[in-house]
């Protein structure tokens, strides 16, 4: 595990350099060539899942893509981007009440999810739900409106617009998508994406950090190392709730992520829980038969926050 210091906090933030199935260390930093998502999602349920959900989706196999999103669901129940793509499944199967809840829980997750207005609202109006489907269509209008026509959505939030006016005009002629758009399929786009806010993190930007992590995300489902760097942006950012959440899905995705397991003891630190701080350390210890960086470092965060583990 090759180390790399960043400014804020003094923290030494641990990128694997090695794929996921050799390396549990995991997430969370940046030195060296890290490792990408695609190049380690292999070793990682979720994220295979994930990727299987979504090439059922393009070969419209709506069943498989359905139980593939469903069981990603299972670890990460509120991430945006399997959710949007469970609702397009279920799209594809007609089942539009049950689209209509994971479109919920897409924009409730992202409110700057585009395609996920607009099939949600398109969704409305075929349900016949009218004011919901105005509703999303003011959301987009909203976005569009801070985006002036010079965003890199500018296109997408005309295009979307369009086509839920279209879909308010004549519900049922309104059609729902079912494939899912590049950004989802594409794991060269997910890939930059993840180095984007390996950089940024290492800058100290940690709002553009986790826009593009977002990015990542839609490519790459609940990959443990995507979660991890999430949760990290988000406690620079002192939005603790919602960095622990981040990191208990990296756990449960990963159970042995020393990365999330190092990150999610420093927060317990933070928020003065030395007692879980412990508990997560000697976790580590138990899996570091010869010591490691991620053990180290929580060490040292318990030694100077409280009395150090005995």
């Amino acid at each position: 595990m090759r180390i790399v210091s960043v400014a804020a906090m003094g923290l030494a933030l641990s990128v694997p350099v090695t794929a996921w199935a050799m390396s549990p260390g995991g997430g969370g930093g940046g030195g060296g060539t890290p490792s990408t998502p695609s190049m380690s999602a292999s070793g990682f349920d979720p994220a295979e899942e994930y990727r299987k959900g979504v090439e059922a989706l393009k070969a419209q196999n709506y069943s498989d893509a359905k139980s593939s999103f469903k069981k990603v669901l299972e670890v990460a129940p509120r991430d945006g981007a399997t959710n949007f793509l469970a609702g397009m499944a279920d799209s594809g199967l007609n089942d539009l009440k049950a689209a209509q809840k994971h479109y919920e829980r897409a924009v409730k997750a992202d409110s700057k999810m585009i395609p996920a207005h607009q099939e949600l609202a398109t969704t409305y109006a075929k349900l016949g739900q009218m004011d919901k489907a105005r509703t999303e269509l003011a959301a987009l209008q909203k976005l569009d409106q801070a985006c002036a026509g010079t965003c890199p959505d500018a296109q997408a939030l005309k295009d979307a617009i369009a086509a839920v006016q279209a879909a308010l005009g004549a519900p049922a002629q309104a059609s729902l998508r079912t494939d899912p758009p590049l950004l989802f399929a594409s794991a060269q786009a997910g890939d930059s994406a993840y180095l984007d806010a390996v950089g940024l993190i290492n800058e100290g930007k940690y709002d553009q950090a986790i826009a593009a992590l977002d990015r990542a995300k839609a490519s790459f489902g609940a990959h443990p190392d995507i979660l991890t760097y999430l949760g990290f942006a988000n406690r620079k950012l002192h939005r603790y709730g919602v960095a622990e959440s981040y990191y208990r899905e990296a756990l449960a995705a990963a159970p042995h992520h020393r990365g999330a397991t190092e990150y999610y003891g420093e927060l317990m630190v933070e928020r003065g829980n030395l007692t879980g701080a412990r508990v997560m350390l000697a976790r580590l210890d138990n899996w570091c038969t010869f010591g490691c960086a991620e053990a180290d470092e929580l060490r040292r965060w318990i030694a100077a926050k409280g009395k150090p583990a005995s």
